[in-house]
């Protein structure tokens, strides 16, 4: 089973993920995993800690002449702020962290639960996630993240392939794919920074070019639409999830929603094996498995907790009223957070991959595949 552990905390000596499970045979590109760290240490609203910070991986095991062995893979990426055992006590915890009752469930100091909690903790996901999508290619499938609302503004993506939206975002300091919308959403962002405040979002997550039958709808614990809603919600700060139409489902009636089915045999050779809908309203998922069409999945972030402009709390030493403890923190880190959930998707799409199609090398996956394929051409005409 393809599976990763992180380890490490916010200002200890660094970030580990450690990947298992992983193909063999794979050529590894760190400096693939490097773009999608800087990605995740970028755009508007971030604060100090990014300008002290030069991510970069580590890969300390699982290669060898830079392909993959089977062996676990255990990715580093070194921190250069390491004042764990000297940065200031928190006694006011605030709301919306885990600071109180993470501090209550292990009976220990606040600045105990804030090192593991921080969202530090996300650069090892995106590395492991970096990791996965190399792999991912492979087999053309893409997985493409970006902003598509910041506070009140909501930045709808445009037509396009995704050569086209990857181009308009990457072209955004904001990772939307309205580049000529910048400077709006920026003002937005100054304006809460001036009122001590700070700002959330919603992300879109795109993944192109996959097959039938990825996850499953014989049990539970399989269906791909619930795992990969568990990789997205364990971000932190992501507080909902939906996949193709979501919440506006439940508000039409089932001939605006269902997804009509049509056939077109100039597709017989793609992943979809020839089959067609007009639109996409289920999201690429029907019945906990991927149905060839592109899997499409929002997530909402709140706001950042830290504020400039501190909620009211308590001081654990004396029980009395107290502003809530201040840290260094980003005004908005939706554009980071996008990042991150990009790459916790494609970790799982991976996994339901090797699941599939054999995780023991890259040469077995590669034959399943194909044979899948035209197993399931002459189950739709056996000729």
């Amino acid at each position: 089973m393809l599976r990763y552990h992180t380890a490490g905390e916010s200002h200890g000596k660094g970030l580990l993920a450690l990947v298992d499970g992983f193909p063999a045979g794979v050529k590894i590109r760190p400096e693939s995993i490097d773009f999608e760290l800087r990605r995740r240490q970028g755009g508007y609203g971030r604060g100090d800690r990014q300008r002290i910070e030069s991510d970069r991986v580590e890969i300390l095991s699982g290669l060898r002449q830079g392909k993959t062995i089977g062996g676990p893979i255990a990715l580093m990426i070194p921190n250069r702020d390491r004042r764990i055992d000297e940065i200031e006590e928190i006694s006011s915890p605030r709301p919306g962290h885990g600071d109180l009752n993470g501090s209550i469930k292990y009976l220990g100091p606040i600045g105990d639960v804030a090192e593991r909690a921080s969202a530090r903790e996300t650069a090892a996901r995106v590395a492991a996630g970096a990791l996965a999508k190399q792999l991912l290619v492979l087999f053309d499938i893409e997985v493409f993240g970006y902003v598509a609302e910041i506070g009140s503004i909501a930045v709808p993506p445009p037509p396009g392939n995704l050569d086209v939206l990857r181009s308009l975002r990457d072209r955004s300091e904001l990772y939307t794919l309205a580049p000529d919308r910048d400077a709006e959403i920026k003002s937005s962002i100054d304006r809460a920074e001036k009122d001590g405040d700070t700002l959330g979002g919603v992300i879109e997550v795109r993944v192109e070019g996959l097959p039938f039958g990825l996850g499953s709808h014989a049990r539970w614990q399989e269906r791909l639409d619930g795992r990969l809603a568990q990789a997205v919600i364990s971000v932190p700060a992501i507080k909902g999830i939906e996949f193709g139409l979501g919440f506006e489902a439940a508000r039409r009636p089932g001939s605006q929603v269902h997804d009509p089915i049509r056939y077109d045999p100039s597709q017989a050779d793609s992943p979809s094996l020839g089959f067609v809908r007009p639109t996409n309203n289920a999201g690429g998922l029907e019945a906990g498995m991927s149905n060839s069409r592109p899997i499409v999945l929002r997530a909402a972030m709140k706001p950042i907790c830290t504020l400039g402009n501190p909620l009211d709390s308590v001081d654990l030493e004396t029980l009395q009223p107290a502003p809530a403890a201040r840290r260094r923190s980003d005004v908005c880190a939706v554009p980071a957070a996008s990042c991150v959930v990009e790459n916790v998707v494609a970790f799982e799409i991976a996994r339901a991959m090797t699941e599939k199609f054999g995780g023991d090398s890259l040469t077995e996956m590669r034959a399943r595949w194909r044979l899948f394929h035209d197993l399931a051409r002459k189950r739709i005409d056996p000729r």
